[in-house]
């Protein structure tokens, strides 16, 4: 039996809160939806650290970012060890294929280098601007066809539909689709979208009325949560709703997800003209999350509040997975990577530290379980903020009740009960009646980092 293509589609800095099938009602992704109905929706995934390159780090090589040793933005080199999962596929039969966003390296002052990847495909785009002088795939389209990305950008117009980043991404993937050969594929198609600037092109901005949008999860006592965390990095500042115009950012960043919404489809559609959807496994994800206002905060940095590190996570294949299914199961995005080794037909390597999905995808009996705890993590890792390495370190554990984040060398940490305070506004870090639970969680913590991050370096051979 042939095995299956493999559409492995992400978005950039996109929460899970954002998928109107899954309980939105202010966005607008019938697209998206139709692939939650025709498959399953994991509704508690966390990806393990809110920042770019460690995120894409973990789910491409299986393993958390400090075991991996590549926890930061702006890195200069990329680990020997271990292969990147494309690299496993195509040495296996696959022809794989990678369209924008990387990011495993910097691409700062660069076009970021290429890797032993197992890409035979590989087009280019880091970010929807003209900064790179070669090697911008995206950029050289746009030029192509009279276009002038940093004009655009400032204009009032913004960057249309025609020549943004995210309809090249399409046109790029329907090219790829349309190669005839004998062996699956794997295809990664990597939006920007919707990381911040938050500038949509007008017609989708005018889809979206600020004053309609129910603005960010935010108190006013956010502002002294905040302050004491005030030493912690973060990108922005700390501000009232008001402060940020989250209302408009709101709306521009669903502007910006109804246009992927919109591409995604034409990706499906063609799938469906080239009869190849019955054999092609559906991904929808993203890398991390974004704060939007929550919590008097925007963009991302060391927090691990639910809209920067829970995403969405779709995947859907005609016939093989369940249809129309959404488990609340605790998943780590690190899962993913178990996940299509095992629909490749690989055995998973002993270095990977996911768990399959397999069978919450393919069993409607089995226990909507898959892990006691998740975690992420954030070491050092943003950049230019922070390149000194003077910038923060912190380690999030979260079970099916609680969250605990501890801010490492600060003492300072966040405590949430998350089924009587879903949206983080109580820290019981400092109440005396849970000190006891934040010792057990601490502890607890602690054995999961040392556990699973910590490389003990070669295999044994001998007693001594």
């Amino acid at each position: 039996m042939r095995r299956p293509n493999i559409l492995w589609y992400c978005t950039d800095q996109q929460r899970f809160d954002t998928i109107k099938a899954l309980g939105n009602p202010y966005v607008d992704t019938p697209n998206i939806d139709k692939l939650v109905e025709a498959g399953v929706a994991f509704t508690h995934t966390y990806c393990q650290s809110p920042i770019c390159t460690p995120s894409r780090s973990s789910f491409l090589t299986g393993m958390y970012p400090a075991r991996l040793h590549n926890t930061r933005n702006g890195n200069d080199t990329f680990p020997d060890f271990p292969p990147l999962i494309t690299k496993m596929i195509a040495d296996t039969g696959y022809r794989c294929g990678n369209i924008g966003k990387f990011h495993l390296t910097s691409s700062g002052h660069r076009t970021e280098p290429r890797l032993d990847d197992g890409m035979t495909y590989w087009q280019f785009s880091h970010a929807p601007r003209d900064d790179w002088q070669k090697g911008h795939h995206y950029a050289d389209w746009v030029r192509h066809r009279g276009g002038d990305l940093d004009t655009m950008r400032d204009s009032l117009e913004r960057v249309p539909p025609q020549y943004h980043q995210t309809t090249w991404a399409t046109e790029c993937a329907l090219e790829f689709i349309n190669v005839k050969s004998p062996e699956p594929w794997l295809l990664c198609v990597n939006i920007y979208d919707p990381h911040p600037p938050f500038i949509p092109p007008k017609i989708y901005a005018d889809m979206f009325d600020p004053e309609e949008m129910p603005g960010p999860y935010y108190r006013d006592e956010d502002l002294k949560t905040q302050q004491k965390l005030a030493e912690i990095d973060f990108q922005g500042e700390v501000l009232p709703p008001e402060g940020h115009d989250a209302k408009r950012m709101q709306a521009h960043y669903y502007a910006m997800i109804k246009q992927i919404d919109d591409q995604f489809q034409r990706i499906i559609d063609h799938l469906k003209t080239t009869e190849q959807l019955e054999n092609t496994v559906v991904i929808f994800t993203s890398d991390h999350g974004e704060s939007l206002g929550d919590h008097g905060l925007l963009q991302k940095g060391c927090r691990f509040y639910e809209g920067l590190v829970r995403i969405p996570l779709i995947l859907s294949w005609p016939g093989k997975f369940l249809q129309n299914v959404q488990r609340d199961a605790l998943v780590e995005l690190l899962d993913l990577t178990s996940t299509i080794v095992e629909i490749a037909g690989l055995e998973q390597p002993e270095y990977m530290q996911g768990k399959s999905l397999v069978p919450l995808l393919t069993e409607m009996s089995a226990i909507d379980e898959h892990r006691d705890f998740v975690r992420s993590e954030y070491f050092d890792a943003l950049d230019p903020f922070f390149t000194d390495g003077s910038g923060a370190f912190a380690t999030m554990y979260r079970n099916r009740k609680y969250k605990l984040s501890v801010y490492h060398g600060h003492d300072i940490g966040e405590l949430y009960d998350l089924e009587e305070d879903p949206w983080e506004f109580n820290n019981l870090w400092e109440d005396p009646d849970y000190a006891k639970l934040k010792a057990e969680l601490i502890y607890k913590s602690f054995d999961a980092h040392v556990l699973l991050t910590t490389d003990v370096g070669s295999r044994r051979v001998a007693p001594m």
